[in-house]
């Protein structure tokens, strides 16, 4: 499931050597080398007692510029964390943070209580099948930084994978028994960019070393932005077949827009921000059918996602969920315990960074090339989408991958959690796609047990569950 191609095969024997230099199997402890404890973290404040491990701090992927890229890692939570894959998570934007929605919001260990004063368990932690890896990614996004202040300016696809690359390089260097072990990308949103894109320099990385440490066997992405063309199409099918846009105006808008281009003419952007305006009402776009977050709380932005329609707004059950975020980790003690903050950056951490957003300069028009060449080196890839989501909705990314025309496996069934529906799912010579019912953008969130089972299929390579 995940070997092929051109990929060089990691020898097993490798991985249990490299794993006995820093491990007692028999204990199960690893001797942590003095940068491992200057980066471990014994707890954070208002934290419940753990049994796993966690680490946090800065890893330097450009000295020059100055820019450093901040990570905390999550140890599995079972007994034998060593024997487990290690996950990289990757939040969208761009110029979102992983630790804000993904470690805090829906796969993390911890979520963060109504006060911001203290942390309670998820009951559906990814890293309770695997050691994950939020990065904070690129330079500028809540405690990475820079340096140098034009970086924030011409950030893009480009640099954000190159750095993500140097990054993992630079970190296995830190931690030598997550060497050659089993590893996955996964993340959401424009991270349908970021994902791909670093499995991809990590495939031409590979293919250039005699010795690759970087064992990637796949990746997994959710509600991603994917084709700037068919993305777009495929949401105002979305908007119209969801009864949030007129007959008129999804008439106009399909007849005015040709999305062949990331910039639009001026009657397609005068429907698009007619439906806006008029049409849509106060709801979250990023969750159609719960409620929104009141303007007042500060958080209602007309920024666009990049290559769609959308409003950013970034919301999920709670709407207003991502303010807990700010409070908990804007805290001296939080910084603190996490190793974050020490060069004194000159703004406050915040979920998504909007300079990033609106400066950002490359972004692949399509990431259907990219798709085609790691689904012929033979990768394991799988596609999730909530189905409540109208920012990169599931029929969006129907649509774009449709264009890959791959040959269908296992024709479309409904998989099943706990006796309901969790989602339906079609499995393609080369891709899994997955729908999961109830989920908005952020299915973790809204789904946590779907969510879970999901990530613990896309792991073991097995289809999801029939009844």
């Amino acid at each position: 499931m995940g070997g092929g191609g051109e990929r060089r095969k990691i020898n097993n024997m490798s991985t249990l050597v490299m794993c006995l230099v820093f491990t007692s199997i028999f204990t199960n402890t690893v001797s942590l080398t003095k940068e491992q404890e200057n980066d471990r973290i014994t707890a954070l404040p208002g934290q419940p007692e753990v049994e796993f491990s966690q680490f946090s701090g800065y890893i330097t992927v450009e000295e020059k510029h100055g820019r450093a890229l901040f990570y905390w890692l999550t140890e599995s939570a079972t007994h034998n964390p060593l024997l487990k894959p290690l996950v990289l998570w990757l939040n969208g934007g761009p110029g979102c943070s992983s630790i804000a929605y993904g470690a805090s919001e829906e796969i993390g260990p911890f979520r963060i209580n109504k006060n911001a004063s203290s942390l309670c368990l998820n009951k559906y932690s990814w890293n309770k099948d695997a050691n994950i890896l939020f990065l904070e990614s690129p330079a500028g996004v809540g405690f990475s930084y820079t340096n140098t202040s034009s970086d924030l300016k011409d950030s893009g696809d480009k640099r954000t994978a190159s750095d993500a690359l140097r990054f993992l390089i630079r970190w296995m260097s830190r931690f030598p028994q997550y060497k050659y072990r089993e590893f996955y990308i996964t993340g959401e949103s424009y991270a349908g960019h970021y994902v791909p894109q670093l499995a991809k320099k990590i495939h031409d990385y590979n293919k250039n070393h005699h010795d690759p440490i970087i064992n990637l066997k796949g990746f997994m992405v959710g509600n991603a932005v994917t084709d700037n063309k068919y993305d777009n199409i495929g949401t105002v099918e979305y908007w119209w077949t969801h009864s949030i846009i007129s007959d008129t105006t999804y008439k106009l808008i399909m007849s005015s827009c040709t999305f062949k281009s990331a910039k639009y003419n001026e009657k397609c952007d005068n429907a698009i921000n007619y439906a806006w305006s008029n049409e849509f009402g106060e709801i979250d776009q990023y969750s159609i059918y719960t409620p929104s977050c009141n303007k007042s709380s500060g958080n209602y932005t007309l920024s666009r996602l990049k290559n769609t329609l959308v409003r950013r707004r970034v919301a999920g059950y709670d709407p207003c969920i991502e303010r807990r975020a700010e409070k908990y980790y804007n805290r001296p003690d939080v910084q603190h315990a996490m190793h974050a903050n020490y060069t004194g950056i000159p703004y406050k951490w915040t979920a998504c960074s909007d300079e990033l957003l609106e400066n950002w300069k490359d972004s692949q028009f399509s990431m259907l090339p990219t798709y085609k060449e790691l689904i012929a080196a033979g990768y394991r890839i799988w596609v999730f989408s909530g189905d409540t989501d109208s920012v990169v909705p599931v029929t969006a990314t129907r649509l774009s991958l449709s264009h890959l025309n791959l040959t269908i496996k296992t024709p479309w069934y409904p998989w099943y959690v706990n006796g309901q529906v969790g989602g339906w799912t079609e499995v393609y010579d080369g891709l899994t796609f997955a729908t999961v019912r109830g989920a908005g953008h952020e299915v973790p969130l809204l789904q946590p047990e779907r969510g879970f089972l999901l990530f613990k299929s896309f792991l073991a390579g097995r289809n999801l569950p029939r009844p």
